[in-house]
């Protein structure tokens, strides 16, 4: 649907979901590239994010890895504005507390929601800041606003959309089943002047022929009386960062790989996208094991990020990881630890004031000289250097998030370094291990080639991950750009305005 529509020179415009993975993510994503073509100053917001996948700023905050991708799209710097509230769960009832880009509190689900007051200051102070400098501004709502326990002073979903009196619409993946009960039925739990914001919906992941599901299309628009403003296709091969859960399904088939490469499937994992580039290598079959799984054998381990090391250390130990990562290193395999997996390759974990759960001490792999001690200041930083392996020495990039540090012993040989020559990885004395706290390692073509070939791919095709989220960004933007009805969308947010809600029936069952 391509056409050329006028449409306000500033505005607002919230993205909310029917369900968590709806995409949400990366609808922000495809109307931010698709924006910022156009000419438009655009950024992302996120008013709060529940995730373990994030970035840091330059300004060195930490916000959702997301919202970082967000604005890659849209062709500007991330800031901690774009994600003011970030929750990083260490366990099932609670979550450490990041408020624009700074660590903030530990605190519990009851304490949290007793807290969203003054986070919602927080969120409006952002927002208002991201409004100096852009025209436009795309919003990502948390979860689902159909969620009525969530209702109380919510600041992710519509608690956000009526302080910022902002347009809605609404997402659904049609991949998942029941679309049309999921749009529905989450218009029919929103409050009348809540309904009166939505301005629309976006059916995405619709596979086969159009014309079938038309019927659909025109019945809801008589029931909600909300048009539907693109049906997106399910995208084949798009992969871009997931904000929070392990996308499985994004696998490339191993039978035209020739590298294996085995990483757990942490029960705390953090900044899994770490293993991004691996899993869109055309040479690498990456598989992720979880509970009860038994790891195959491999050439190279990756021991992932933590948001509770001394936890997941626990757990691979239950899991029998130390029997057969012992194994694998015996038959000259490699290891990688990342982040909380070099923390579980020293001796000790130490974390004397219980910042990633109950104070105390684990004892660890082992298989490094060093022992961890948890700290109260994290550590947030961008990073530029050099990797030097096997004598070969390319430019690196990273970041670091970390509260746990350490102080390297003599005998370790710091293969990392950042351009004041201070280490940032290590590599063990028979060179089968390596362990660095950088995250995003891998992301470039160069770095990528020599690690792999220190695994043991000496023929490693040169693939750059950011070269390949830039093309999925476009695709993207190409797409919504076919499928949307930019003459319909024009005119609803021209003619968008809160009516009074008195006049305005809640969306009921009709028949």
């Amino acid at each position: 649907m391509s056409q050329v529509a006028s449409f306000p020179q500033r505005q607002t415009l919230m993205i909310q979901g029917t369900t968590s993975d709806a995409g949400k993510s990366i609808l922000v994503c495809a109307f931010g590239r698709w924006l910022a073509r156009q000419g438009k100053a655009v950024a992302p917001f996120k008013p709060q994010n529940m995730a373990l996948n994030s970035a840091v700023t330059a300004c060195g905050g930490e916000i959702g890895r997301a919202q970082a991708l967000q604005a890659q799209a849209c062709g500007i710097d991330a800031s901690v504005h774009m994600n003011p509230v970030l929750l990083k769960p260490t366990a099932d009832t609670g979550a450490q507390v990041i408020i624009q880009g700074q660590v903030h509190s530990q605190l519990n689900a009851r304490q949290y929601h007793d807290y969203k007051t003054t986070a919602m200051a927080a969120v409006l102070d952002s927002y208002q800041q991201l409004q100096q400098s852009y025209d436009w501004i795309v919003v990502e709502g948390a979860g689902s606003p159909a969620e009525i326990n969530l209702r109380d002073r919510d600041i992710a979903n519509m608690g956000f959309a009526e302080a910022a009196d902002c347009p809605v619409i609404i997402v659904a993946d049609i991949d998942r089943g029941g679309v049309f009960a999921h749009l529905i039925g989450t218009l029919a739990c929103l409050s009348a002047s809540e309904q009166a914001r939505v301005i629309g919906f976006v059916i995405n992941r619709f596979r086969g022929d159009l014309s079938l599901l038309q019927p659909g299309l025109d019945w809801l628009e008589q029931q909600t009386g909300k048009p539907v403003l693109a049906v997106l296709p399910y995208l084949h091969g798009l992969y871009l960062d997931a904000e929070d859960a392990i996308a499985h399904d994004q696998i490339v088939d191993p039978q035209a790989q020739r590298l294996k490469v085995v990483a757990p499937a942490l029960p705390h994992i953090s900044n899994h996208t770490d293993l991004d580039a691996l899993r869109c290598h055309p040479q690498v079959d990456l598989q992720l094991i979880g509970p009860g799984q038994t790891p195959p054998p491999a050439d190279w381990v990756i021991l992932p990020g933590s948001k509770n090391s001394r936890a997941d250390l626990h757990w691979l130990q239950q899991q029998g990881w130390p029997h057969y990562l012992h194994r694998h290193l015996r038959y000259g395999g490699k290891v990688l630890g990342i982040c909380g997996g070099l923390q579980m390759l020293g001796s000790y974990i130490d974390d004397p004031h219980g910042m990633e759960g109950e104070a105390g001490s684990s004892q660890a792999l082992g298989l490094m000289p060093y022992r961890t001690c948890m700290a109260a200041v994290k550590q947030l930083r961008q990073q530029q250097g050099r990797l030097t392996l096997q004598h070969q020495s390319v430019a690196a990039s990273g970041y670091e998030i970390h509260q746990g540090d350490f102080v390297s012993p003599p005998s370790l040989t710091a293969v990392l370094h950042d351009h004041n020559g201070d280490a940032g990885g290590w590599l063990s004395d028979d060179q089968q291990i390596l362990a660095t706290y950088w995250h995003g390692l891998l992301d470039s073509a160069e770095t990528l080639t020599a690690m792999l070939n220190w695994a043991g791919l000496k023929d490693a095709a040169a693939v750059s991950f950011h070269e390949q989220r830039e093309q999925q960004l476009e695709r993207l933007a190409d797409t919504l750009e076919q499928q949307l009805d930019q003459t319909q969308l024009a005119k609803q947010l021209q003619s968008w305005r809160l009516p009074n809600t008195t006049k305005n029936k809640s969306i009921s069952n009709k028949s």
